[in-house]
């Protein structure tokens, strides 16, 4: 089968200092991958690697079988992959209506038919289509990152990257997203890049995972071995014991 994402040798430097240091994985279509780690581990660069938004890097990402180059993307290599942010209202422009921040990424890719995209995408993710004409400090967390997630799948791609994608919201919210989530994936066979340090999501959500420690995969395992403790490396037992 070939696989939704390939990542290999990956390196990112800045300046003197190797953020990533040679990382390898592969994520299967419709499945969830999740990357581990402690803050500064390198898992954030990892994912902004994928997604374009760090464009100085060394080895291979091959997204569905396609080479992407480091500094130079097109518009169709752009729309495979969409980004859900850790902060869901630092990523909404406050002075933008939601159906605004909706139109953005469909105006920039050259797509027609607003209206009924949007429309579409609010249904989705379970938001009231007059949500449209609201802005982002009249929602709460949970209806903001919804909007998030409209918004990377306005476009329709296979891959959504998450980047913590629950942390910054209350806890009784966060099973509310995550199951959002779940569902998304089974209804349109998404794939998932997920990068978290909470490893009660990670076991939630995942099929495979790897986790980092200063640049590197120290070990790639699944959520059977991460909630049985049975994991192979000191540092990732430490990890899970929290």
């Amino acid at each position: 089968m070939t696989a939704a994402l390939e990542i290999a040798d990956l390196v990112v430097e800045y300046d003197a200092f190797r953020a990533v240091d040679g990382v390898s994985f592969r994520v299967e279509p419709g499945t969830t991958f999740g990357l581990v780690g402690e803050s500064g581990c390198g898992k954030s660069t990892v994912l902004g690697a994928v997604a374009g938004r760090v464009r100085e890097w060394q080895g291979g990402i091959r997204i569905q079988s396609r080479p992407v180059a480091a500094s130079r993307r097109s518009r169709e290599d752009l729309r495979l992959v969409q980004m859900v942010f850790q902060d869901p209202y630092g990523s909404l422009h406050p002075r933008h209506t939601i159906g605004q921040t909706l139109s953005e990424p469909l105006a920039i890719h050259g797509l027609s038919d607003h209206d009924p995209r949007i429309d579409e995408a609010l249904d989705q993710v379970g938001l009231p289509l007059r949500f449209r004409y609201r802005y982002p400090h009249q929602l709460s967390g949970g209806q903001r990152q919804r909007v998030a997630i409209a918004r990377a799948l306005i476009l329709k791609p296979p891959i959504l990257l998450l980047d913590e994608p629950t942390s910054a919201l209350d806890v009784s919210v966060q099973a509310e997203i995550l199951n959002l989530l779940k569902r998304l994936q089974r209804e349109r066979s998404l794939t998932y890049l997920l990068v978290s340090h909470d490893m009660a999501v990670v076991a939630h959500m995942c099929d495979r995972l790897a986790i980092m420690r200063a640049g590197r995969i120290v070990e790639e395992s699944d959520p059977d071995a991460l909630r049985s403790g049975a994991l192979e490396n000191s540092y990732s037992r430490l990890l899970a014991a929290g």
